[in-house]
């Protein structure tokens, strides 16, 4: 699975000659294959592809690369030697490079190794966002990579539901979680597991501690992996023993304003709009203060990405992107509830690509 093509149809609408990829998550959305850090950079031209790097990498590379010339980075023969040759050797006069990812020091070197006497001036580009806005729209293995990923994340929460009980840790909930999903085949996680409980429930992002999970209590787990380089994620609140009026009544208007913001969510509709929807209901229920974030992300190669519902993003939501649907209540130091899915955005609508129940839950 690669995306040079589509990488270098994309050149023509942004007056490109080339574009330089040298951040984790371009560089494999561009060659289907992982390194780490700055341990590889792709040069994608309308006419083809190159990919540089090192002996640590190469023979994978050499493996697993397809539709692009591989090139070894190596003392005597460096990266911005290399570049610069094929820039001037392919007559690339403007050049995109990721404004995002790059740091001021790496954007100075490759600026230097450009500005060389007797060869056609280049001008470097800010392109992130043109390469952010294909990356909005999932293909077909994509998808199939990141219902693989959701599968395995629910096969997770059905063994770790029969673990949940007084007296098991946050943070042995957690690492359970990260031992099954790697168990189950994923190959990392899409971000450390939040694993909350009773009154830390009410911290959205909060960090998995050494608290007991008491009777009476909310358990809320956020959690997802990576298979094929793509992410899931999902929050499911259980209660433990009993719930209270009040837990039942939060509860059930969190799981009623995500049907309203998933109802809402369909291609060419502002990503504000979604999110407007699931926080009338919260807001109606008289808990809109405590809605804090926004009803969801982009999900993809990496686990916030563009597109996002959220009230701040007035452009509209593009077929074939992902995002999550996760709305939530959190009252300080009392509890909180979260529940997310993630759903496909269709011309006609959206397809929820999680199956997990999400009715409440008491074990």
């Amino acid at each position: 699975m690669n995306h040079y093509p589509a990488i270098a149809a994309a050149l023509e609408a942004e007056n490109l000659d080339a574009v330089l990829l040298t951040g984790e998550a371009n560089r494999f959305y561009a060659s289907g294959f992982f390194t780490p850090g700055a341990d590889a950079t792709a040069l994608v031209t309308k006419k083809g592809a190159v990919f540089f790097t090192d002996a640590r990498y190469t023979e994978a590379a050499a493996r697993h690369l397809d539709g692009a010339e591989l090139r070894e980075v190596k003392p005597g023969k460096g990266l911005m030697d290399q570049l610069k040759e094929l820039v001037f050797l392919k007559g690339v006069r403007r050049l995109g490079f990721e404004d995002a990812a790059m740091s001021v020091q790496s954007y100075r070197r490759l600026e230097k190794a450009l500005d060389e006497e007797g060869h056609p001036p280049c001008e470097l580009v800010p392109a992130s966002e043109p390469i952010m806005k294909l990356r909005q729209a999932k293909d077909a293995a994509e998808l199939q990579a990141m219902e693989a990923a959701q599968g395995i994340a629910e096969r997770a929460l059905e063994d770790i539901l029969k673990e949940v009980r007084p007296g098991v840790t946050e943070k042995e909930i957690a690492a359970r979680l990260q031992y099954l999903m790697l168990h189950y085949g994923a190959s990392d996680m899409s971000f450390d597991p939040i694993v909350v409980s009773g009154p830390n429930g009410s911290l959205p992002h909060g960090v998995p501690s050494e608290k007991e999970i008491q009777a009476g209590e909310f358990v809320t787990m956020d959690f997802g992996c990576v298979y094929g380089g793509y992410c899931s994620d999902m929050t499911r609140t259980v209660a433990v023993g009993s719930v209270t009026e009040e837990m039942e009544r939060v509860y059930k208007t969190v799981l009623s304003a995500q049907e309203a913001g998933i109802a809402a969510a369909k291609a060419g509709v502002p990503g504000k709009a979604v999110d407007a929807a699931a926080r009338a209901v919260i807001s109606e229920a008289g808990y809109g203060e405590y809605f804090t974030h926004s009803f969801g992300h982009g999900v993809g190669v990496e686990i916030h990405e563009a597109p996002n519902a959220a009230a701040s993003n007035e452009k509209p939501l593009p077929a074939g992107a992902v995002i999550s649907a996760e709305p939530g209540i959190y009252i300080p130091g009392n509890l909180g509830v979260r529940i997310e899915d993630v759903i496909l955005i269709t011309p006609e609508g959206r397809r929820n690509l999680t199956k997990a129940p999400k009715e409440l839950l008491i074990l």
